[in-house]
C-alpha cells in the first residue's frame, strides 16, 4: 500500500522524550499519547498532523530511552511512516513491533521541505516528493516486516496466527 501525506521535518537526534515526553508515560493509551506526540519538538504538531502525514528527520531518530510509547504515539497521531537518515536501533525494532513503518534514506533530508506532499512505496523503497518532482530510494521493507506492520505490530501478528 502506497503511503501519501505531508512532510513534517525534524532535525538530528530527536530522542524518545521529544517524541513523547516522560511526563505523559503514566498511560500507554494511544488516544492519550497522540495528543502529546512531538509536542516538545514542535508544540503545534499534535494540532496540525493529519492522518497519513509523514515525519522526515535527520540522523539518530528515536534515540534515548527504549520506550514503546514513542512509536505508539506517532502511529496513533495518524503518521503513516517516518523517514530518517538513521534510527536508534531500539526505536527501529520497537517501530516494527508496534506496526509503524520506518525508512532510512540519506538523500531525503535535503530534498524535502516542510509541507511537501510525499508518496512512499514500502515494497520498492521509492520515496517521491510530489511537490518538487524528486525521487529517492530507501531500503524496501522486507515482506515479513510488511506483514508485521499490516497486522498492526508483533502482538497482533501473533494473535492473528493463533499463537496467543
Amino acid at each position: 500500500m502506497i503511503m501519501k501525506g505531508r512532510a513534517f521535518l525534524f532535525g538530528n537526534d530527536i530522542d524518545t522524550d521529544a517524541i513523547i515526553p516522560a511526563r505523559y508515560l503514566t498511560t500507554s493509551d494511544p488516544q492519550v499519547l497522540k495528543l502529546h506526540c512531538m509536542e516538545d519538538a514542535d508544540p503545534s504538531f499534535p494540532d496540525k498532523v493529519k492522518t497519513g502525514d509523514i515525519i522526515v528527520a535527520g540522523k539518530n531518530f528515536g534515540c534515548g530511552s527504549s520506550r514503546e510509547h514513542a512509536p505508539i504515539a506517532i502511529k496513533a497521531a495518524g503518521v503513516s511512516c517516518v523517514i530518517a537518515r538513521s534510527f536508534a536501533r531500539i526505536f527501529f525494532r520497537n517501530s516494527f513491533n508496534m506496526g509503524l513503518p520506518i525508512f532510512e534514506c540519506d538523500a531525503t533530508f535535503e530534498g524535502i521541505q516542510a509541507g511537501d506532499e510525499l508518496e512512499v512505496d514500502p515494497h520498492s523503497g521509492k520515496i517521491r516528493n510530489i511537490s518538487r518532482g524528486l525521487e529517492f530510494t530507501s531500503r524496501a521493507i522486507p515482506d515479513f516486516m510488511q506483514t508485521l506492520v499490516g497486522d498492526g505490530g508483533l502482538i497482533e501478528h501473533i494473535r492473528k496466527r493463533g499463537s496467543i
